[in-house]
């Protein structure tokens, strides 16, 4: 912004756009004015748009007979603007270049412009020596949506009766009052966090509560107590389960996703195991019936955070974080040998028959993102995630009644843990496919996956050694 007075004082330039009181305040006023409550500026220009007299009151706003300021709108392009083409449309219907008149007693009701028209900032500014000092201020206004129409507002305001009492920066509060107290849309929420630079701390803690997190870690706490929540609090899950999963797609950086996936993993993995250690080893010291409810409790705790654990894995391999899940997976010794010991006994088909297949769910879904590639996953992972899970298989082949709807699955496991046993030595190999002879049907063809297994290592070890060709 240019100051000056009439016989060339001293001048200032003052991006009003950018760090004035004004701007901020303008902006705030704007905001106001989506309610109706100030004035449809964007639609229907407030104020002049040229210098004139004839619709004014004798020492009132733009009254060029009494004004002792003269005061130059025009808009400048700002280097931060990058939709122009937008913007020139808007402006196409305000004017670009005004000037206003105005009165000094008046306007220095603004720290603002009682700064900029004081001592320091003006010279000996009269047009002559006895005419009346006359200060002349040029504002650039930067080329945004409205922004004409908002400075003419909050000059407008310095006029107004109701705000003759007030001081400037009381009306500042109060539009930030506002502001804080309504919603904003997402165009809104852009301009306030535009201005929110230009106030004052205390003025503008409040609008920073809204759309600062107070802690680094928010975004993940929230997203894992949104999992909490999805998987243990709601009658309609699946629905929830829905709506958390597309937050984790769209919200969550990768190693956010792993962190909050990891821990929910860890938690309901560490239920399942406790639940069915103290199914495996009851403490049968009290009432028969008594102990008879503890294990069905147990089971029903196995079996529905069971399902969670599933849904966690799906989410964990859809967004690739799966790779501790998978290590974990293969570190069960004791969880497996639980399983067996529970799978060899009968109790438990009349009060979770759908245990097995939700287990084997979830080892199929990481062994197969291990098989594809999805997961790259060490040779010594791989090995025990096998050696660990095929004996649970195979215990629920040899005890489970398979139903024809969940036999693809016993034979996609088969498969997959065979197309991973491809990949190991060949003397592991030759131990883990010993293994697999269960697999075996009535009809050799239909286990083609197991020939396809069996021929292949034999293949490999009918080929010469290969030692000396690499020397």
């Amino acid at each position: 912004m240019t100051a000056g007075s009439g016989g060339g004082g001293i001048k200032k330039r003052q991006r009003i756009g950018c760090n004035s009181r004004l701007s901020s305040t303008g902006a705030v006023i704007d905001s106001c004015c989506l309610e109706g409550t100030v004035t449809e500026a964007s639609h229907k220009p407030s104020g002049p748009r040229r210098t004139s007299s004839s619709a004014t009151i004798s020492g009132g706003f733009n009254d060029s007979a009494s004004a002792d300021v003269v005061l130059r709108l025009f808009l400048e392009p700002c280097p931060s603007d990058s939709d122009s083409e937008s913007i020139s449309t808007v402006d196409s219907f305000v004017q670009d270049d005004l000037q206003i008149y105005l009165h000094s007693d008046v306007i220095r009701r603004s720290k603002y412009f009682s700064a900029l028209l004081s001592d320091r900032w003006q010279g000996d500014s009269g047009d002559g020596d006895d005419s009346p000092k006359i200060y002349r201020l040029n504002f650039g206004v930067p080329a945004s949506t409205g922004t004409i129409d908002t400075h003419l507002t909050v000059l407008q305001l310095l006029y107004t009766n109701d705000f003759s009492g007030l001081l400037f920066e009381d009306c500042v509060r109060s539009c930030v009052r506002f502001l804080e107290a309504v919603p904003w849309t997402e165009e809104e929420e852009k301009r306030v966090l535009s201005l929110i630079p230009l106030l004052r701390e205390e003025e503008s803690r409040e609008l920073l509560d809204r759309v600062s997190p107070a802690k680094t870690d928010s975004l993940e706490e929230m997203l894992y107590g949104l999992i909490v929540a999805a998987i243990h609090n709601h009658s309609n899950m699946a629905f929830v389960k829905a709506f958390v999963a597309k937050l984790l797609r769209e919200f969550s950086s990768g190693d956010s996703a792993r962190r909050v996936l990891d821990r929910a993993f860890e938690a309901s993995l560490k239920t399942v195991k406790r639940s069915l250690e103290e199914y495996s080893s009851p403490d049968f010291r009290g009432d028969h019936n008594e102990t008879e409810a503890i294990q069905r409790l147990n089971l029903h705790t196995a079996m529905t955070n069971g399902r969670h654990l599933l849904w966690l894995i799906e989410r964990m391999i859809e967004l690739k974080v799966a790779d501790k899940a998978v290590r974990e997976w293969s570190e069960q010794s004791t969880f497996t040998a639980d399983l067996q010991r529970a799978f060899r006994d009968d109790a438990w088909r009349n009060i979770v028959p759908g245990l097995p297949v939700v287990v084997l769910r979830c080892t199929c879904k990481l062994a197969n993102a291990v098989a594809s590639g999805s997961i790259l996953a060490a040779r010594p992972v791989r090995m025990k995630l096998v050696k660990e899970w095929l004996p649970v298989l195979i215990v629920c082949k040899d005890n489970v009644s398979v139903l024809h709807t969940h036999k693809s699955l016993y034979t996609e496991l088969e498969e997959i843990f065979l197309r991973i046993i491809s990949t190991f030595p060949l003397s592991d190999a030759q131990e883990l496919l010993q293994q697999c002879l269960s697999f075996a049907t009535r009809n050799v063809d239909d286990c083609p996956h197991l020939v396809t297994a069996f021929n292949t290592w034999f293949c490999r070890a009918a080929r010469p050694p290969q030692a000396d060709s690499l020397c």
